[in-house]
């Protein structure tokens, strides 16, 4: 049996979309895996081991030129690309139109069915002309965990039950940047770009005061120059600090995957770290918990919630009870 994943974007979506390949693997133990995804996060799923083709798309890139000679020629070479191989099922688990018509464009095999979702789930971004290219619409309940809602999808499909705690199957990615510490680090991620759902910056401060006291060094990434400046104004305030340089994708996972601990909002990066079980502190501050808190191992503590930031005193104990545990 040869399945197509098709989910494109964006980071903590991919990542979530990642334990419907374990899953099926389990069930179906000599299925072969492809994935269509967003070329930036192409590296990511490499790490994925019951993933095997991945089909990068460029839509983001695309749309911005597509009177492009090689903009035509890239979209020409996904097409041959997507269609290489006949399909006996190919799932659209993000439920637009744009993962939709790539659903369409690829091939199937005799018999072959076309699964998607058959509904949005609260706040999420579902389009439900999306529906057209489907075969089969699987429906999920409105409050779905975003790693829930694809597992369900192919389990209802493949006829399977969801019994086993999610496994995002990632391997560790290769190499040491020169910026990684050699002692135990906590890494902050702690940078959004919707305002309301920062952490206060005192707060960020003050717990790096108190990993300070444990000898704990803090490292700061950023991927934006209003994030620069920001990790720069915390690090001027922490004597544990450091802001490090902007990070390729895969120096991103390295510094997820290796961290002591990470105290990270709810991003992509933070979901990562989540989903190498490292030892994490999820912070809630505006938006809903439910939908994607790591659910997975006791390593992962999520506070907060949508209009309920943590504060500072329940961090600190959940900082204390996964350093305990290391």
């Amino acid at each position: 049996m040869r399945i197509l994943i098709v989910r494109v974007s964006s980071l903590g979506d991919v990542v979530h979309n990642m334990p419907m390949v374990a899953d099926i693997l389990r069930a179906h133990p000599a299925a072969t895996i492809d994935w269509v995804v967003e070329e930036a996060y192409v590296s990511l799923v490499r790490l994925n081991r019951g993933v095997g083709k991945i089909i990068p798309i460029a839509l983001r890139r695309w749309r911005k030129s597509l009177s492009s000679a090689a903009t035509r020629a890239e979209i020409a070479a996904f097409y041959r690309d997507l269609r290489a191989h006949d399909y006996d099922l190919v799932f659209d688990t993000q439920g637009l139109f744009k993962t939709g018509l790539v659903m369409q464009l690829a091939r199937l095999a005799p018999g072959g069915a076309r699964v998607g979702l058959a509904n949005a789930t609260e706040g999420s971004g579902y389009e439900a002309i999306s529906r057209v290219f489907h075969t089969k619409s699987v429906p999920v309940g409105r409050r779905t965990h975003a790693v829930r809602r694809a597992r369900a999808v192919a389990a209802d499909t493949l006829g399977y039950a969801i019994d086993t705690p999610a496994d995002f199957k990632l391997q560790a990615p290769a190499g040491t940047p020169d910026w990684l510490p050699l002692q135990p680090y906590a890494v902050f991620f702690h940078a959004t770009a919707r305002a309301a759902k920062q952490w206060a910056p005192e707060h960020w401060i003050a717990l790096a005061k108190f990993l300070a006291l444990r000898d704990m060094p803090v490292l700061l990434p950023w991927g934006s120059e209003s994030e620069h400046e920001a990790a720069r104004s915390l690090a001027a305030q922490m004597d544990n600090a450091r802001v490090l340089p902007k990070l390729p994708m895969m120096d991103a996972v390295i510094l997820a995957q290796r961290a002591a601990l990470v105290v990270g909002l709810d991003t992509g990066l933070t979901h990562i770290a989540a989903a190498y079980c490292r030892p994490t502190v999820e912070l809630y501050c505006d938006s809903p918990r439910w939908k994607t808190e790591g659910d997975w191992s006791p390593r992962i503590i999520n506070l907060g919630d949508s209009g309920t930031p943590p504060g500072l005193a329940e961090v600190e104990v959940a900082v204390t009870t996964l350093l305990g545990q290391s």
